[in-house]
């Protein structure tokens, strides 16, 4: 079983059988809509009896340059 929390799939739950394999270290979800794509990435951390969970990763900020600041 794996639990999805955070982003656009927060609450999902996905019942994986074993005759697929492990589960992907990390999902990348694409949301397309009528504006830019949005991209989600969940992070997998594995708890006993073959349960995990997926948590959203933080969005990685864009540093401003000092130049781009007014005074």
């Amino acid at each position: 079983m794996l639990l999805f929390v955070g982003g656009p799939l927060d609450g999902r739950v996905e019942i994986r059988r074993a005759c697929h394999g492990e589960p992907l270290p990390t999902v990348t979800h694409v949301h397309l809509h009528g504006g830019p794509k949005v991209v989600h990435r969940y992070d997998l951390q594995t708890l006993a009896d073959g349960a995990g969970v997926y948590t959203v990763r933080p969005r990685a900020q864009h540093p401003v340059p000092d130049d781009a600041v007014p005074d």
